[in-house]
């Protein structure tokens, strides 16, 4: 087995993460932010016989850092291998049970009649499905058994167990959330104990305090004003659909209110979502209180192809490299594509702001669109 160890990046000034010659022993570099991150990080214990030192990659937003973990590049194939540090993981067997097999796991991305229909993937390490809850319907306390790696995802899977009958199933996990954490599910209603406790009568303020808890999964009305959710879902009675990948999150930004016969109840609620999109949901909908886990995984660097490839992940050619029987912007002589305009492997204007969707018939949900900005970079 190869030592790993965690070495030291400093962010320049230009924004970007350089690599600073390593000390062969361990350090540790200690860091102080001057502002608050907007997501807390939660600190990693590490085995006390791995010689460690803190890697710092820069994120988008200033003065907050990211551990990775790097190894010493005894081959080349390790020299650029970085790793978010996930050592709360499972390292055995899923659970079997809620386990299906992949079928067609090497079919390379052909269909029925053997065409590509998707690009660039093929082979990969033969997988297990993972039959994720996301609607989380059953009522009553969980405890988190474990933390499980998923090789059908970016986020990681919490296995836990219902307290009353025994019933394992898997969730995706919060940001923090570890082996023994207690959630619950507070989508069918108000428990008769958590009633009695707040003496019979339902206080807002109270009810938050007591059910906004990290993995717990609640109706989307019932979570305060600017709280960060994931796996949040669009129906009444479907699972969560937004907000599921590594790190992913929305903010709870507004209550829509009506007037009715019974009173006034909540029509609509607002969020934003992880691509910058406002849009209204169901007031009933499902949400999970947190961040999705993994958040590291954005900096991870897989260091050589084959990583990739194990990942059932193809290389990715330029039309400008191919054939001109492969591509638009194949053949000629040289690195020229001809006078020819920027277009996909089918045809279709790829740049310059050609629109690809109607302006009409959108959906009514939709308040703000996500930012677009043609494939330049958003201002900071």
């Amino acid at each position: 087995m190869l030592q790993p160890r965690i070495c030291q990046f400093r962010p320049s000034r230009l924004g970007r993460a350089l690599l600073f010659s390593a000390r062969s022993y361990a350090s540790t570099a200690t860091t102080t932010t001057t502002t608050k991150p907007a997501l807390p990080l939660n600190p990693i214990e590490l085995p006390p016989d791995i010689d460690v030192s803190i890697t710092h990659a820069q994120r988008s937003r200033k003065d907050q850092f990211i551990p990775l973990r790097t190894y010493k590049p005894r081959t080349p194939g390790l020299r650029h291998l970085k790793r978010p540090v996930n050592d709360h993981l499972w390292k055995g067997r899923p659970h079997l049970k809620l386990t299906i097999a992949k079928k067609g796991q090497h079919l390379g991305g052909r269909n029925n009649s053997g065409r590509v229909t998707v690009r660039h993937r093929g082979g990969g390490h033969k997988r297990r499905i993972r039959i994720v809850d996301y609607k989380r319907f059953q009522p009553g306390k969980h405890v988190v058994d474990r933390i499980e790696y998923d090789p059908n995802r970016s986020a990681h899977l919490a296995l836990v167990t219902c307290v009353e009958t025994g019933e394992k199933s898997y969730i995706v996990a919060a940001d923090g959330m570890r082996e023994g954490d207690e959630v619950q599910s507070y989508r069918t209603g108000i428990p008769q104990d958590l009633m009695d406790s707040m003496g019979g009568v339902i206080d807002p303020g109270m009810l938050a305090a007591k059910t906004a808890s990290r993995g717990n999964c609640l109706p989307i009305h019932m979570v305060p004003l600017g709280t960060s959710v994931y796996n949040v879902g669009s129906k009444t009675t479907g699972g969560g659909v937004f907000c599921r990948s590594a790190g992913t999150y929305a903010i709870v930004v507004n209550k829509e209110e009506v007037e009715r016969r019974e009173g006034v109840q909540i029509a609509s609620v607002i969020v934003r979502l992880q691509s910058g999109e406002i849009r209204k949901i169901s007031p009933d909908a499902c949400c999970t209180i947190g961040v999705a886990s993994n958040i590291q995984n954005h900096f991870a660097q897989l260091g050589k192809a084959g990583r990739a490839r194990w990942l059932g992940k193809r290389p990715e050619v330029r039309g400008l490299a191919m054939n001109a029987a492969d591509h638009p912007h194949g053949g000629g002589r040289g690195k020229s594509k001809g006078n020819v305009h920027p277009v996909s492997p089918w045809g279709t204007p790829a740049k310059g702001g050609y629109k690809t969707r109607k302006k009409r018939n959108k959906h009514t949900f939709l308040v703000q669109d996500r930012p677009r900005n043609q494939g330049k970079r958003r201002p900071k």
